[in-house]
């Protein structure tokens, strides 16, 4: 099955999308093609940044601060339960945080922080879907799988953003 991406470069360095031919976003990088292949399965990924404009439009106002939520058609693969806490993930407002434990009691289960932790690690579609706003309990920039640099960045970049939105 073909897919199309691009990369372009953002305040925090290069950072890639990728969609479907309905235009749907199934992966999200921060880098290039490489870590970007590493989130979704595909036959043949070619760079297509005409087929990406829409999302790149809207990640593009999100790191300028002229955007607070995304309205782009996601498709991202996974089980029923990863699908439920990416959706849970989308719910926590712009500059808001919620710990992992918070998503699980949200999701009907209060024991499952775990389970929620190893869903929001498999998120294909960082940033759009918002895994960089689950902490931990203590407040610990725990789990985002391109560093503690960028989860911090993102979050002041929120944190930042939010009056001038509101």
């Amino acid at each position: 099955m073909r897919q199309f991406f691009d990369t372009f470069s953002t305040p925090v360095g290069d950072f890639s999308i990728a969609v479907d031919a309905n235009g749907s976003v199934i992966a999200t990088a921060f880098g290039t093609l490489p870590e970007l292949r590493e989130r979704f399965a595909a036959d043949e990924v070619v760079q297509d940044p005409v087929r990406v404009a829409a999302a790149r439009a809207e990640v593009t106002a999100y790191f300028s601060g002229k955007r607070d939520a995304f309205t782009l058609k996601l498709a991202p693969s996974g089980t029923p339960f990863q699908q439920s806490v990416w959706a849970a993930m989308q719910r926590i407002p712009f500059g808001q945080t919620r710990s992992y434990g918070e998503l699980a009691t949200e999701l009907g289960n209060p024991g499952a922080s775990r389970a929620v932790g190893r869903a929001n690690a498999t998120n294909p579609i960082a940033l759009i879907v918002p895994c960089h706003r689950v902490i931990g309990s203590d407040g610990a920039m725990t789990g985002f799988a391109f560093g503690e640099d960028i989860k911090r960045w993102l979050l002041a970049h929120e944190a930042a953003s939010s009056p001038a939105l509101v």
